[in-house]
């Protein structure tokens, strides 16, 4: 794969794609009674103009009571169809933003708040990136292992993609 490090807003504008294109991360928070970190699937409610990434989580959950400790967390996105990868670091925000919880609400969130958008425990995690890594393919999977089982009997280098830092 080749190198491109992006930066500024570029690095948001990749980040935002990768984000908006897979949408499921992998949150991990850290407990500090575990030496594991504490992995939950979560959808992403909005990337923001600086590049951060918005939840929705219960003040309830050991998410929220870990990030309450520890603001560290770490958040993988992946997409192996696409051959479309994502890393990042950073620290979180907790708050319970009204204005954003009611933008953010929406049928599905009713699932998991029986009280409605007013329910007490309802808490937005905004991360706020540190570093991030990205690899992403320029097609998909099958056609990216085409080229490099290619690559491997030619000797050819041809691009199956790139990959480098978000600097944010």
């Amino acid at each position: 794969m080749a190198q491109e490090n992006l930066n500024n807003k570029e690095a948001i504008e990749k980040l935002k794609s990768i984000v908006d294109q897979i949408d499921i991360g992998i949150l991990c928070s850290f407990n500090e009674n575990s030496d594991y970190p504490h992995a939950v699937p979560m959808s992403r409610q909005e990337v923001d103009k600086e590049g951060n990434i918005w939840y929705i989580c219960s003040a309830e959950s050991d998410t929220y009571k870990n990030l309450d400790k520890s603001p560290l967390i770490s958040v993988l996105y992946s997409d192996p169809k696409n051959f479309t990868f994502l890393s990042i670091n950073g620290k979180v925000i907790l708050t319970r933003d009204q204005q954003r919880i009611d933008r953010y609400w929406n049928k599905m969130m009713e699932g998991w708040f029986e009280k409605g958008k007013e329910d007490p425990n309802i808490r937005l995690i905004k991360v706020l990136p540190d570093d991030a890594h990205y690899w992403d393919s320029d097609t998909n999977m099958i056609a990216t292992l085409v080229k490099m089982v290619r690559n491997s009997i030619s000797g050819n280098n041809e691009s199956i993609g790139k990959e480098g830092d978000l600097n944010i």
